[in-house]
């Protein structure tokens, strides 16, 4: 058994990870792969404390006063489903049927799936699956008179999508289904960031911007910086490396074109790999 374990590709390596939705998921690819893994789930994602602005949104898809609606996540998506089914069922197959009317955008491959889930595709889907990337997709389109449906990442209102929109003559109204929240402790956090800065980690995998704004939120930057230049830092998608690098830190890993769990995972494996046979 220690002689297979010896033989994986991930052996010896210790990757933290900061995911808390899929933590298990992603720490089981991990291991099967030989590594060690330190969880240290950042945040907590719950539903909106007000179901009412949700709800209301919802029974605006419903009556058709959206023209376009626009996913920033699956996450997003189902949340809102989810508000509809536990304060106001009857209104989930009205709200369905109009999805599948409207035109939708989504940034990436999660609210693109949500999609599916439900039986339809995405309309617009950018090649860049970011803020800058769904502006690009619909610079083209004449968006004058168009009403809009906005789900927001969290509750960060998105101001150069919202005003790009705007001044591209539609108008908007935005939906916040779902909030983040601390998860672990900051003493967790702060913890693992001291297992950074003595070397102890071989990488760290981020999974979504809350979790780097959280560790950048439990110590000064520059000390975040300086523990996260001794490991190899991994984004699981170009929103997550823009995140990192608007904090000075650069993503050494990460997928090309599918942004999930599993391609992250093998890309980790190959970057440690390389780095073990210099």
């Amino acid at each position: 058994m220690m002689r297979h374990m010896e033989s994986l590709p991930l052996s010896g390596r210790v990757i933290a990870i900061p995911e808390t939705r899929e933590v298990e998921i992603f720490a089981a690819m991990l291991e099967r792969r030989g590594a060690t893994v330190v969880r240290c789930p950042m945040v907590a994602i719950r539903d909106a404390p007000d179901s009412g602005p949700v709800l209301q949104w919802a029974r605006e898809v419903s009556r058709g006063d959206f023209d376009d609606l626009i996913f920033l996540t699956g996450e997003g998506l189902r949340r809102i489903l989810s508000c509809i089914d536990h304060h106001e069922p009857t209104l989930r197959d009205a709200f369905v049927q109009a999805l599948g009317r409207a035109r939708k955008i989504t940034r990436g491959p999660k609210p693109a799936r949500a999609l599916r889930d439900l039986g339809m595709k995405a309309d617009i889907a950018p090649e860049v699956p970011t803020t800058d990337g769904i502006i690009a997709s619909l610079r083209p389109l004449n968006l004058k008179g168009r009403r809009i449906g906005l789900q927001l990442y969290g509750t960060e209102p998105n101001r150069p999508l919202v005003d790009f929109l705007v001044g591209a003559g539609g108008s908007v109204g935005t939906v916040a289904p779902y909030v983040y929240a601390d998860a672990a402790d900051d003493e967790a956090v702060r913890n693992l960031l001291a297992r950074i800065n003595r070397g102890e980690i071989d990488a760290v995998a981020f999974t979504s911007t809350p979790q780097v704004e959280r560790l950048f939120s439990i110590a000064p930057a520059e000390d975040v910086t300086a523990a996260l230049a001794k490991t190899v830092v991994a984004a699981v998608g170009p929103i997550v490396s823009e995140t990192l690098h608007k904090h000075g830190i650069s993503a050494r890993v990460m997928p090309e074109d599918s942004f999930f769990l599993k391609p992250l995972t093998s890309e980790l494996e190959d970057a440690l790999c390389k780095g073990r046979n210099r």
